[in-house]
């Protein structure tokens, strides 16, 4: 009895080996065999990982990552990364109502994508590993990434693959203008207020000039901390290195660990910080200031700035 229960779960295993087999097999095959012939009209598009000739008119978009770039130029996806649970990273979640998702941001579904139809999918080269396999689905563009987070550049990429150039222009115009406006009105006190960025969650984290955050604040020309001031995005902190979170001002991103700022905030370390003591760390959401990257974020971060350091609110 007990071999034959052992050929029975044998088979079983068997079947399923084939089945799981047959799906790839079948998901491959439709890559490699595209519904519909690439349009004759294409306009070559430079990226992260050559050029690829994209429609001149995209209808049908795909998105592996920063959505709100696309809705930000007008354009209203028809898939999109997403989260577990289906919803967006976006600072725009009345535009990104009823977008389908495909699949998470660090794995998209390629079977979900090809059911989708696309005629063009953007994303970051992040993705470089299955470039091959999107790009038989539908031409592909990645925008490139360095050593930090050039969120310009990406815009820009998106742009250009939408055939969004002018828009995209208008919208860094905007944002610029508003840079030129904060530096007008904080006058000489910007060159004299260092800012501090300072992230808590499973542990504590500062920020430096190649973040999201941090190359917003150098447009701006605020002086950073001496050990926020370097050419790198963040680094990692313990209770005994506290007094790298110094500045005239501190902004603070808690995520769903406030324990861990009751521990920094119990350390003597902590209280003796000149921003502490005058009242001058103020909490903004981290989603928007360390990971945004895009033109609408950017200008949350600004708000942010133009709230805490012009208008001198205190919410700490």
């Amino acid at each position: 009895m007990k071999i034959s229960r052992l050929l029975k779960l044998a088979a079983i295993a068997v079947s399923i080996l084939v089945l799981v087999w047959a799906c790839q097999g079948n998901v491959s095959q439709q890559i490699n065999s595209p519904k519909r012939a690439p349009t004759a009209e294409c306009r070559l598009v430079k990226h992260s990982l050559g050029e690829t000739c994209v429609p001149v008119d995209p209808k049908r978009v795909v998105v592996l990552d920063i959505l709100d770039n696309v809705l930000t130029l007008g354009i209203k996806p028809v898939g999109a990364a997403a989260y577990d649970d289906g919803s967006f990273f976006t600072d725009l979640p009345e535009q990104a109502e009823g977008i389908p998702h495909v699949g998470l941001g660090g794995q998209p579904n390629l079977e979900k994508i090809l059911s989708l139809e696309p005629d063009l999918i953007l994303g970051i080269d992040w993705h470089s590993d299955i470039y091959d396999l999107l790009s038989k689905i539908a031409p592909t563009v990645l925008a490139k990434t360095t050593d930090g987070i050039d969120w310009k550049i990406w815009f820009n990429t998106y742009a250009e693959a939408l055939g969004k150039n002018q828009e995209a222009q208008e919208i860094l115009s905007d944002y610029n203008q508003r840079i030129a406006e904060f530096r007008q009105q904080m006058g000489d006190k910007r060159s004299q207020t260092q800012v501090s960025v300072v992230m808590f969650w499973d542990g504590v984290r500062i920020y430096m000039k190649r973040s999201f955050s941090g190359g917003i604040l150098s447009d701006i020309g605020l002086p950073r901390p001496p050990e926020q001031d370097k050419d790198k995005v963040n680094e990692d902190i313990s209770l005994e290195l506290i007094p790298k979170m110094a500045g005239d001002t501190i902004f603070l991103m808690i995520g769903d660990r406030a324990n861990e700022l009751n521990r920094f905030a119990k350390n003597p370390l902590w209280s003796q910080l000149e921003a502490v003591k005058q009242g001058k760390v103020y909490k903004v959401k981290a989603r928007t200031w360390l990971a945004g990257y895009g033109p609408v974020a950017a200008n949350k971060v600004l708000d942010d700035l133009f709230k805490y350091l012009l208008k001198k609110s205190d919410t700490s």
